[in-house]
């Protein structure tokens, strides 16, 4: 076998942990060696490659990057993720090493923001369960009443682009929108800003648009459920790790909460004992709130110029 051409050969490498990226990332990652990872990498699997490519960059699309990962590839400057959550990316290793993070900041908010919607009417209108009764062959108009939003309170933690978006379109629905976020500034009139016990005594829903760190982690948890008001909604489309799901399914059962809407959790894919399957009061989806075609070539454009952005230093405004 004749030997690449040293043009090809000493191209730098971009390491996605995942199976594709959009051919709009593609057409801005000209001039990088593209690695892909599979569908369903490893930890072990991610450092292997590392090894095997010493990439310059790695885009984060499923699993993460150690430090063990760090270390196997030396020529690493940035790691960028596909998508605005980085609590899957070691960010305290990566700063000792130098390597810097990046997010895709809001290129995915309008349909994370959606699928929030989405969860949020499914439990306040039992889309869910009003579905499964017209097929076994119900008709239950005379017994069934759901929940009017028009006029109740929606609390939102985390005002950043999605949860600012979220609220626009609950405030067009004529709800009364609160919020807690610490960082988030010049926020929309229609948006109540409120201290997190304030959020818990006052919302008819609650919805998670914040990252998890170490200081929120169980954010929603047994005591935290007992001080929202009885029959509160809970959404989330942010980090499973938001909530203490032992806790959130007693809470179901016992009525303090209505219903739940969640499209992440602890241990992702669904672990085979996760406490939710087959639960009533529960509407689930696999982690999909960012996944849409639109999305997917916004998260994946914002990644690479992100990639470019680091490495080359040129904002990423002016990348064509």
């Amino acid at each position: 076998m004749s030997a690449l051409p040293e043009s090809v050969a000493k191209r730098p490498v971009v390491l996605v942990t995942g199976a594709d990226l959009a051919p709009q990332a593609l057409a801005l990652l000209d001039g990088y060696e593209v690695v892909y990872a599979g569908k369903t990498p490893t930890a072990d699997d991610i450092v292997a490659l590392c090894g095997a490519n010493d990439p310059v960059a790695v885009i984060v699309r499923y699993n993460g990057v150690n430090a063990a990962a760090m270390d196997a590839a030396p020529s690493l400057k940035v790691i960028s993720k596909h998508g605005s959550g980085t609590d899957t990316i070691d960010k305290t290793a990566a700063a000792a090493r130098g390597i810097a993070v990046r997010a895709a900041v809001g290129a995915n908010a309008a349909a994370v923001a959606e699928q929030a919607l989405a969860l949020l009417l499914a439990c306040a209108k039992s889309v869910t369960q009003l579905n499964d009764r017209m097929h076994a062959g119900h008709w239950d108009k005379a017994t069934h009443k759901s929940l009017e939003l028009g006029g109740r309170a929606i609390g939102l933690v985390g005002l950043g682009a999605i949860g600012q978006r979220f609220a626009k379109m609950c405030d067009a629905m004529g709800m009364k929108v609160i919020g807690f976020d610490p960082f988030a500034k010049d926020l929309p009139d229609y948006i109540r800003v409120v201290d997190m016990e304030t959020l818990f005594r006052e919302s008819d829903a609650i919805s998670l648009h914040c990252p998890l760190t170490d200081e929120n982690r169980g954010l929603l948890n047994a005591a935290s459920l007992s001080r929202c008001m009885k029959g509160v909604i809970v959404v989330n489309t942010a980090r499973g790790g938001l909530i203490d799901e032992p806790a959130l399914l007693a809470a179901v059962q016992s009525g303090q909460v209505r219903a739940a809407g969640l499209d992440s959790f602890a241990v992702e894919p669904l672990a085979a004992d996760n406490v939710f399957k087959g639960q009533p009061g529960f509407v689930l989806s696999p982690h999909v709130g960012g996944v849409t075609s639109d999305a997917y070539v916004n998260m994946g454009t914002a990644a690479a110029r992100n990639v470019r952005a680091v490495i080359e230093g040129v904002e990423p405004s002016a990348i064509a």
